[in-house]
């Protein structure tokens, strides 16, 4: 029979490219989420039966181990970027991380692979890197064979990073960025899922890999570069961090007032401390080379699926072609 991986997270922006990928490989996949019923579309994925997304709660231990039940692997992608409900950063990243690695072990899963973030720092003022350090750490407490991976920002189609820039860039004569000068190592879906299948597998050496892609690019020249791809001019404008920690005060206040109706994924503290700070892979670190990976760069692939932010979306070719036309 063939082998049998779990992924935590497995309808989520990264986790269904691991679902996708290890399906091809021949493997059967369980798509370990809440809202099972909202997963479905991950059935596509593989022959009929191949991949089942089944009910889990990583906050609830039996939960978790029946999830993992006759697993072969395990790959934890989940990740939320606030508050929802009683899903924190603690119960997310810490307790959560805790169950998957315990039982795991308990359970004899041979192979896990946790996938964090690059940059994490358990000392960190910004709670959502602090709890992401804290429950990468327990991760390696309970099983120090684990596959660590911390991705850089990821791009691709479906992304919530170029896709939002993108969208900023259809307002106004400017484009406001805020940490312009930060630099970032921008990481496509597929090769992180890639690295999460080779470790899923076997074939990568357990510890910790930083995974960047080609490129070290500033938000500056991120902004420059969507507004080339979507043909818009902006004046691309930094926002100083004493006022971005205004406005995000702002939007904080607007969310409790609504009692939780609107919710602050625009611009939060633990966002703003992530850009402070650069987000590239260090010098010494383990990761594509090591796995024989060759990421992909940006601008090889964001003119996919960037193009909707066009003036004219998909009409904007056709319409710079026509005017080379010769009339009669």
């Amino acid at each position: 029979m063939a082998k049998l991986v779990t992924i935590f997270g497995g309808s989520g922006f990264l986790g269904r490219q691991v679902a996708r990928q290890m399906a091809a490989r021949g493997w059967r996949v369980r798509i370990a989420v809440r809202r099972p019923n909202e997963a479905l579309f991950t059935r596509t994925y593989g022959a009929v039966g191949q991949v089942v997304p089944v009910l889990c709660n990583i906050r609830d231990e039996a939960s978790v181990r029946a999830a993992m039940t006759e697993a072969d692997a395990v790959v934890n992608c989940v990740n939320i970027l606030s508050r929802q409900g009683k899903s924190t950063f603690k119960t997310v990243f810490e307790d959560g991380s805790q169950h998957i690695a315990r039982l795991s072990k308990e359970m004899g899963v041979p192979q896990i692979v946790h996938v964090s973030g690059l940059g994490v720092d358990a000392n960190s003022v910004s709670e959502y890197i602090a709890s992401k350090a804290r429950g990468e750490a327990s991760v390696l407490e309970h099983r120090p064979d684990a596959v660590v991976l911390r991705p850089s920002v990821i791009f691709g189609s479906g992304d919530a990073f170029y896709n939002r820039l993108a969208s900023l860039a259809r307002f106004g004569p400017m484009m406001p960025v805020v940490g312009a000068n930060t630099r970032l190592q921008p990481v496509h879906v597929d090769d992180v899922a890639t690295a999460a299948v080779m470790a899923a597998e076997g074939k990568a050496e357990p510890g910790i890999y930083e995974l960047g892609g080609p490129d070290i690019l500033t938000l500056r020249e991120i902004a420059r570069q969507i507004l080339e791809v979507i043909y818009r001019r902006r004046l691309v404008v930094n926002v100083p961090f004493w006022l971005a920690r205004i406005g995000s005060a702002v939007l904080n206040v607007a969310q409790m007032v609504t009692g939780g109706l609107f919710t602050n994924n625009i611009m939060n503290r633990d966002q703003l401390a992530l850009l402070q700070r650069d987000n590239v892979v260090s010098d010494s670190a383990r990761g594509f080379a090591e796995l024989g990976i060759d990421p992909i760069s940006p601008a090889a692939v964001i003119e996919e699926y960037l193009w909707r932010f066009r003036p004219s979306g998909e009409y904007d070719d056709i319409k710079r072609s026509a005017k080379n036309l010769r009339t009669l």
